[in-house]
C-alpha cells in the first residue's frame, strides 16, 4: 500500500472571518437599544420627599424638570450651602424659569404644549419659600400643569 502524503506542511487552515461584520453589528445594535442617555447631571443634592399618592408620568417626553437642593460638595465653594434652582445643566436663577419654559415650549410641537408638564424635584429639606417662588413664576409662564417629584413611602405592617 502506498502512503499518501499532504502537500504543504501541517498548519490549520486561516479562520473565516465573514461572519464577522454581523456579530460586529449585532454588538453595536444591542448597545444602541439598551443604553440610556442620561439627560442631565445632578448638581444639586436629591433626597425626595416620601409619599403615599402616588401616579406614574405616562409621557416623560412632555416633562421638563426643576431641581431644587443643595449644591454637591464640588459645586459648595462657587455656589454656596444654600439650597440652588437647577435649570438642565446649569445652575439658575428663580428669575430664569421664564425664559426655561419659553425655550421649553419652542422645543416642542405646537399640539403638545397644552400637555406639557413641569416637574419640580425638590429636595425634602428645602424650605418652602424657594417652592414657593418658583410656583409664582411658573404662574407667569402660564405653565399651571405641576408635578411635584416624591419617592414611595415604605409601608409597615
Amino acid at each position: 500500500m502506498h502512503k499518501f502524503k499532504k502537500k504543504g506542511s501541517n498548519e490549520l487552515p486561516p479562520i473565516s472571518t465573514a461572519s464577522l461584520p454581523d456579530i460586529v453589528f449585532m454588538l453595536l445594535f444591542f448597545f444602541m437599544v439598551s443604553t440610556t442617555m442620561r439627560e442631565v447631571t445632578l448638581m444639586v443634592r436629591q433626597t425626595l420627599p416620601s409619599a403615599t399618592e402616588l401616579n406614574k408620568l405616562e409621557k416623560k417626553s412632555l416633562v421638563s424638570y426643576i431641581y431644587v437642593g443643595v449644591p454637591h460638595q464640588q459645586y459648595q465653594r462657587a455656589f454656596g450651602t444654600e439650597p440652588r434652582v437647577q435649570l438642565n445643566d446649569q445652575f439658575a436663577e428663580v428669575t430664569d424659569i421664564l425664559d426655561y419654559i419659553i425655550v421649553e415650549r419652542q422645543a416642542r410641537n405646537e399640539a403638545e404644549v397644552p400637555f406639557m408638564i413641569t416637574s419640580l424635584k425638590v429636595d425634602e429639606y428645602t424650605r418652602m419659600q424657594i417652592v414657593q417662588d418658583i410656583k409664582q413664576e411658573l404662574r407667569k409662564a402660564a405653565a399651571l400643569h405641576i408635578n411635584y417629584s416624591a419617592r414611595r413611602k415604605a409601608e409597615h405592617y
